[in-house]
């Protein structure tokens, strides 16, 4: 009975996820009562794997785009620290470049002043 025992462990597996659909509510609490009364035969099984894939492939597409989603606004926000870093780099060496400026300005107005 290897293959009822996968079936038996599936359905754990799935009934421990958070479902808020009505549909697999209704199929899981279904097979757990089939697989507690020792009734699941053929037929509950195979309409409880059918909900389960309907389930979990329409839940996969919701993951892979969320994900895809992620992505993307990961790339931005990459991109934002990447133009920041230059902007600062630029700022960096316009501050180097007006001290320079500034301390020699002071050094030439003392050479001109005598002070």
């Amino acid at each position: 009975m290897p293959g009822k025992e996968r079936f038996a462990d599936l359905a754990l597996r799935v009934g421990c996820f958070h479902i808020s659909d009505r549909a697999m509510k209704r199929a899981q609490q279904r097979i757990e009562e089939a697989l507690d009364a020792g009734t699941a035969d053929r037929s509950t099984r195979s309409a409880y794997l059918a909900a389960v894939r309907r389930y979990f492939e329409g839940f996969s597409k919701e993951a892979r785009s969320h994900l895809r989603d992620v992505d993307r606004r990961l790339e931005q926000s990459a991109q934002v620290h990447f133009n920041l870093t230059a902007e600062r780099g630029v700022a960096v060496k316009r501050i180097e470049a007006t001290e320079a400026i500034l301390k020699d300005l002071g050094e030439v107005e003392r050479e001109l002043t005598g002070a």
